[in-house]
């Protein structure tokens, strides 16, 4: 097998539709949503539980698109984490994560991905 021909999605506007604000502000929320669908196809989300007295030891194996979301949960000590990571490495941190003591840990796949 061999590739016979590569594409890659252009947004093609007319120019006079460019000029009306109206049409440009929906060709810009179009262009944003495809983007953030582009995004989206090479990373996923991840949720977990954790100590909160480990969490610090599990912020420095986890990536995250920027910090990763920290919150409180109902049974005192423990705090839950979500973060978005590339798709790519979850099956080598899943471990790492467990072996940092997090639990229930859940990954999901993501429809948009908007920066």
């Amino acid at each position: 097998m061999d590739t016979l021909l590569t594409s890659t999605p252009r947004l093609i506007v007319n120019h006079e539709s460019w000029k009306n604000s109206w049409k440009r502000t929906k060709i810009e929320t179009l262009a944003l949503l495809l983007r953030g669908a582009l995004e989206a196809e090479a990373k996923v989300g991840l949720k977990m539980n954790i100590e909160k007295k480990r969490l610090a030891n599990l912020l420095k194996t986890l990536p995250a698109l920027r910090n990763p979301t920290i919150a409180q949960l109902s049974l005192a000590g423990w705090v839950a984490v979500e973060t978005i990571i590339d798709e790519h490495i979850v099956r080598e941190i899943i471990p790492q994560l467990k072996a940092a003591g997090a639990e229930g840990i859940i990954e999901y796949p993501l429809n948009k991905v908007v920066y």
